[in-house]
């Protein structure tokens, strides 16, 4: 089976996002834990998320992803902007117990200028400060375009914040493919050769998620501009075979493209038909 969905608004809460991914035929979902462009976040309804919870069990639904802010730095030159990041995805994990198993993917940062080793030191200490053993949810680091100063659009660059963080048991990748394609990845002609070195460098087995993103500027671009699927540079026919890889087609693909939810199930529907059984 196909485990796909898309990024849906959490506005009307945890509930109606399962009808709403029921309502385009996904079996997953992707959201923002808080404001993506500032650092507030809803009340907890416990009534709300035990309904979700509901729906999700009733129909073996993929595991959900929750997206941490774009605000949220944790290798930012300023301290305060570095507790401010910790207390966030503190606080975002601990609410994610109420919704056991479930994903938490964030950015990891850009060292504005500080470099590469520094601000990867940074973002372990953030993880060592606030990954606990007990934590249900996956904790999953998103590869990145490179565009500016981002960290993590080399995969050396996520293996060594793994490697420095203690409890990384629950420490894992999402791979976007917008991103990976734009930093110098060919997963459209060299698909194989990328997963052979994403093995290497990180281990399939920290692979837990894809944002499946078709992109609008062409390969080695650093940039960080989705396109609907198969109106981009990678094209329809990749993202088929890259859902149907091997080493790929079990995981959950979350559609970030810009859509409404109209656009979503069609994209949905045409995936489900290219997916071979």
């Amino acid at each position: 089976m196909l485990n796909i969905g898309c990024h849906l608004s959490i506005a009307k809460g945890y509930t109606q996002m399962g009808y709403d991914a029921r309502s385009i035929q996904a079996n997953t979902f992707q959201y923002f834990s808080r404001n993506p462009r500032g650092s507030q976040t809803r009340a907890l309804d416990l009534a709300d998320i035990a309904l979700l919870q509901h729906i999700l069990d009733q129909d073996h639904f993929a595991p959900l992803l929750a997206h941490a802010p774009y605000t949220m730095n944790p290798c930012s030159a300023d301290s305060g902007l570095r507790e401010l990041a910790a207390k966030m995805m503190a606080e975002d994990l601990e609410r994610l117990e109420y919704l056991p198993g479930q994903y938490y993917n964030f950015h990891p940062g850009s060292h504005v200028g500080q470099g590469v080793d520094v601000a990867i030191a940074m973002i372990a200490d953030q993880l060592n400060e606030v990954l606990k053993p007990e934590s249900t949810a996956w904790v999953l680091l998103e590869t990145m375009s490179g565009k500016g100063s981002e960290v993590g659009s080399r995969f050396e660059e996520l293996r060594a914040i793994i490697d420095r963080v203690k409890n990384n048991d629950k420490l894992g990748v999402c791979l976007d493919t917008c991103h990976v394609y734009s930093a110098g990845y060919d997963i459209v002609n060299q698909l194989d050769a990328v997963l052979s070195e994403f093995d290497r460098v990180i281990g399939l087995d920290r692979l837990k998620a894809i944002h499946l993103n078709d992109s609008l500027t062409p390969f080695n671009s650093h940039k960080d501009r989705h396109a609907c699927i198969g109106d981009g540079s990678l094209g329809f026919d990749a993202i088929v075979r890259f859902i149907n890889h091997p080493k790929l087609r079990h995981l959950p693909f979350y559609l970030e493209t810009p859509n409404e939810n109209p656009g979503y199930a069609d994209e949905i529907k045409r995936l489900r038909a290219a997916f071979v059984e």
